[in-house]
C-alpha cells in the first residue's frame, strides 16, 4: 500500500481489496507464465484470490485513530 497516514472523514468506510497484481501501479499480470509485453488479450485469464485462515492464527487489519488536536 503506498499510502500512509491517509485521513478518513466521521462516517466514512474503508475497504480491502486482494489482488495478485499492482496494476495499475506497476506491470499487469496475465496470471499465466508468458512473456508480458508480447502478451495478447486472451493470454490473460482471471485470477482466483484465497484467504487462508485459522481460529489459532488470525490476522486482521490495524487501524490506528489519532486524537483530534
Amino acid at each position: 500500500m503506498p499510502d500512509l497516514y491517509h485521513t478518513f472523514r466521521k462516517g466514512h468506510r474503508i475497504m480491502v481489496q486482494v489482488q495478485s497484481s499492482w496494476f495499475p501501479l506497476t506491470d499487469r499480470n496475465p496470471q499465466v507464465f508468458t512473456d508480458i509485453p508480447y502478451a495478447k488479450p486472451e493470454d490473460f485469464k482471471p485470477a482466483t484470490e484465497q484467504i487462508f485462515h485459522q481460529k489459532d492464527a488470525a490476522f486482521g487489519v490495524e487501524v490506528q485513530v489519532m486524537p483530534q488536536p
